[in-house]
Parts: C-alpha cells; structure tokens; sequence
C-alpha cells in the first residue's frame, strides 16, 4: 500500500491542453537596423556636446509640437500617413537629449500631450481593428520606452518620478496620496518585481510594462482602501500603505473618462463600482482566479478586481481584449494554470478608450530592474518559442504534494499554507523553476551591464539587454 502511494506521488501531472486564439498574432517591431542607428544618434550626440546638438534638437523639438497640434486639431483616421511621420519624429528626436539632458521635462511634456490626444482620438476609431490597436500601441508603448531611455540614461535628474498626466474630473470621494488627488473608483495598474510578474507584463501579443490591477476605494471622510487579488490569498482589502509595502517597480493611476454616457448619467458609478468590490471581498472570500476567465466572477484575478464590478454597472473595461498566441506563451502559461488566453491583461488597460491616464510612477533604480526583468523573459519567450519548456526538479514532486496537501488542509481552516489555493504541486514547482532560471539569466545578464557601463559609459539599450539576457540564457541552458 505505501508503494502505491509513493508512486502515486511520482506520477506526473497530464500536460493541459493549449487553445491557441483564432486570428491573433503578436505584435513584432522587427526595427533592429532603426534601433542601432537611434543608438548611434544618441553617441554622435554625445560626443558633440550642448552646444553643438541644442540647435538640432530645439528643431525637432519645434517639429514634434507641429506634428502634435495637427493631432490637436481635429480627428483623424489610424490610417493617416501623419501618424507614421509622428512616430519617427519622436524616436529622432529623443536620442538629442543625451546631449542636452536639461531637456528631458520639454519631451516629456510633449509626449503627454500625445498620450493625452491619442487616448481622445482612439474613442472614435475601432479599438479592436488591428491596425488602429498598432497605431495606438506603436505610440503609447513607443513613445514611454523612449522616455524610459532617457531617465536611464541620465539617472532621471530633472525629472520628477511622479509624471503627471491628465486631470481628469470625478464626482466620486476623494483624497490626496501626497501631492496626487485620487478618487473612488480609481484603477491602479503596477508592476511586481517577480519573475512571474515579469512574464504576465511581457507574455501577451502586446508585450507591455505591467502586471497588476488594484482597485481603488475613498470613503466620505478620505480613508483609502485597496482591493487587489493575490495569488498566495485571493482578493483582499487592505490599507494604501500595505498595497506599497509589495515591490512595486512602476505604479499607474488609472480613471475613467466623466464624458461617458454611463457617468454623465451616474457621476458616482465608480465609487459605486469600488464599493460593490469592496462589499463582495467583506461578505465571502474570493479565491484567485489562474485560469484567468475574465467572464467567471466566482473567482477573480487582478484584472477581473476592475472589470467585474464596473461590468456590472455597465462600463466593460478591455475595449480590445488581451490575446495570447505565440506558442511559446501559451505552452508556458498554461503550464502555470492559465486556461483562457483571450482575456484582460494588465498592460492593456491603458490602451482602452475610456481610460485616462491620471499620473506615472517611476524612479530610475526601480525603472531598470523592470528593463532587465523584461529582458530576461523575454530572451526567455524565445527559448519558449524554440520549444524550451517550462521544467522542474521531478525530484522533488512527492514533498511538493504533500506540502499541497497540508494546504488544502489550511485552507479549511481559513488560513494560507506554503502552496497557494488553487495551485497544484507540480505548478508550484514551475513557478520555482521560473523564479530560479530567471534569476540565474538575470545575474549572467547584469555581469554583461558592467562591462558595457565600464567600456561605453552610458546604461545599454533595451534592445541591447535582450542581446545580453540571450547570452546569458545560453550560458545558464548549456
């Protein structure tokens, strides 16, 4: 009988099965020869100096503000030529600063003038089109990791790390976190500083730069709480302070635009939103929802914290749904538990119409750890692609079960245990191996950082860390 029971132990888990979305495919720059030549911009720059760069980078500077008040002007259609000459007026322009960093706060001023434009223009153009998607995307996306550059580069010196970005009015309760007014109702999308945080902001068609959602709730006398699922305990309330004592690598105050009809009608539909996501955690517990069926409000994962409760009143958020179809993605994903891969990703929030962006979070140290996290799953997405699995110690499948067992056991009881609710064994284990590969990438990878600083003396390039992180994984797979 003990045999049988060991052995039972050993018995590996069926690989699920991956349903690849119909018509979805990721979003590929494929722009290496533009990003080597903006690099070599950005040296030519520096090496000039201020003087001899400003009158350039003052012209383009003029240029871009054309090209944004033609934005301004009116509305226009995805497809107009202008969009593409907007876009490559900003990566030309952006380079310059290295010269002349006093400049960084006039840039980022005009960027958000675009995001600000783009988010308006967008409300009229058919979001789920693929090329109105790639428009906004190739903009929102492009137009942060140019900036991102810069603060990298020039250690964000000038650059408040809290950038504001629209004021947008709200009826509902309200309260200062320093400086920055927030709302009920507000939506708070963040990045975690785990491997697995890194993966869900990466592994999706558009790979972007979050990986959390929280919702925001203020009572009439101010007091903040945040409602935000967690994978270890599933939806929780807790205070503003417990939400940032979490690694937060980046953080984004999110709201809904007040000229939608629903809000002209209820201005306080947000408040009531937080409200009924608030009412639910109290009256039941939540678990966390890995499948990530967006649709099913039994469970809920971080997106669903948002979308349910505003659903519910009649405001779908994810105006273009989140899709998942390389295969790698979806063969790594699945393997951790995820089963719908059209759904509501983090990053995508920000590209839904409805949505202004309030302000950004950021500071320089917490920015690069994210640019090498993404990096490195990146490089690791490719492995995936070439058909590299997501593995683990078989080895250690029997102490895992058991440990999932005393779980189960715990979670009868209303308390949390070393795997959590909703976890098998043989995931955990995966979530361990992905934490372990990725750390051991990423090490291999800041070794190839300090060379790089030592003999060029600046920080490289995304899309040189990807040419690190590939190395590195190389080295760490051989």
């Amino acid at each position: 009988m003990l045999l049988v029971v060991a052995a039972t132990l050993f018995l590996p888990e069926p690989s699920p099965a991956v349903p690849v979305p119909a018509g979805a495919k990721p979003f590929i720059w494929d722009q290496d020869a533009l990003w080597q030549t903006l690099e070599e911009r950005f040296n030519e720059a520096r090496r000039l100096g201020c003087d001899a760069s400003a009158g350039m980078l003052e012209t383009e500077l003029a240029a871009l503000a054309d090209d944004i008040a033609w934005l301004e002007a009116g509305s226009h259609a995805p497809q107009e030529h202008r969009f593409d000459q907007l876009e490559a007026r900003l990566f030309q322009t952006a380079p310059l600063i290295g010269a002349c960093p006093d400049r960084l706060p006039a840039l980022v001023g005009l960027v958000s003038r675009i995001r600000a434009m783009l988010k308006i223009q967008s409300r009229q153009w058919d979001i789920g089109d693929t090329f109105a998607r790639d428009r906004v995307y190739r903009l929102l996306y492009g137009s942060r990791t140019a900036i991102e550059e810069l603060v990298l580069q020039g250690d964000g010196d000038g650059l408040p790390a809290l950038v504001p970005g629209t004021e947008e009015p709200s009826a509902t309760p309200a309260a200062y976190v320093g400086k920055l007014k927030v709302h009920s109702g507000d939506i708070l999308v963040s990045r975690g500083g785990a491997p697995t945080s890194a993966l869900i902001a990466r592994g999706n068609d558009y790979p972007g730069n979050f990986s959390h959602i929280a919702l925001l709730h203020v009572d009439e006398g101010g007091t903040i709480r945040v409602i935000e699922a967690h994978i270890e305990i599933g939806v929780v309330v807790g205070s503003l302070e417990t939400y940032l004592q979490d690694k937060k690598l980046r953080i984004m105050v999110l709201r809904l635009d007040h000229t939608l009809d629903a809000l002209r009608a209820d201005p306080l539909l947000p408040h009531r939103a937080a409200a009924a996501a608030l009412e639910e955690v109290q009256n039941r517990h939540v678990p966390y929802d890995f499948a990530m069926r967006y649709d099913d409000p039994a469970e809920k994962f971080c997106s669903e914290v948002a979308s349910s409760p505003y659903g519910e009143l009649g405001v779908p958020l994810w105006e273009s749904l989140t899709s998942m179809s390389s295969r790698g993605v979806t063969s790594w994903l699945s393997r951790l538990g995820v089963e719908q891969f059209v759904t509501h990703g983090p990053s995508d929030l920000e590209y839904d119409p409805k949505i202004v962006v309030v302000a950004e979070w950021r500071d320089p140290a917490a920015l690069f750890d994210d640019h090498v996290d993404n990096a490195v799953i990146d490089a690791m997405l490719e492995g995936a692609e070439r058909g590299d699995e997501l593995a683990y110690d078989y080895r250690y499948l029997p102490l895992a079960r058991l440990a999932k067992a005393y779980s189960v056991m715990l979670n009868l009881v209303g308390r949390t245990g070393p795997i959590p609710e909703g976890m098998s064994a043989t995931r955990a284990l995966r979530a361990q191996w992905l934490e372990g590969r990725h750390q051991a990438v990423r090490a291999g990878t800041l070794q190839r950082v300090k060379t790089f600083e030592d003999e060029r003396g600046y920080r490289p390039p995304y899309w040189v860390l990807v040419a690190m992180a590939r190395e590195a994984l190389s080295e760490v797979a051989d």
